[in-house]
């Protein structure tokens, strides 16, 4: 099902692209969130990661000059970052009841990298439109496994 996911996100990212010139979180997240849907908590968990990593690229971009792949490619790294070290916390923690889990290890970066480049408003509501447009693809195409 991850694969048709983001097989789907990927063709109507493009057209979103196309059509307004705006990714919604970079061009696999749209796949990834949309097979998660029905798990509302670890969506919201990479999704705070995002808007921290994208705080804390702010953060640094006023300390040092980054731009370019340099900037992308530690935006993945901060959001990668993140993500293990609060998920690693979190695993003896009754409070996560192993619900604290990675939809995607880079994704978090990636939507805070757009949320960068393009404003976290806009990302959101792109990454989400997209997203659940990917999942009712999934279901319209008889593609989503049974639950």
């Amino acid at each position: 099902m991850l694969v048709n996911a983001i097989a789907i996100g990927l063709v109507l990212n493009f057209f979103l692209f196309e059509l307004t010139g705006l990714v919604a979180g970079g061009l696999v997240a749209p796949g990834y969130f949309a097979v998660y849907w029905d798990k509302p908590f670890m969506i919201a968990f990479n999704l705070t990661l995002a808007l921290v990593t994208a705080g804390l690229m702010r953060l640094s971009a006023s300390i040092t000059i980054l731009y370019g792949r340099r900037r992308f490619i530690l935006c993945i790294l901060v959001g990668f970052a993140l993500q293990w070290i609060v998920g690693s916390a979190a695993m003896g923690l009754e409070l996560a009841q192993g619900r604290i889990d990675a939809v995607g290890y880079i994704i978090p970066g990636l939507v805070a990298h757009e949320m960068d480049r393009q404003g976290v408003g806009i990302t959101l509501i792109a990454l989400l439109i997209l997203s659940v447009l990917v999942r009712l693809s999934l279901h319209i195409l008889n593609l989503e496994r049974p639950f």
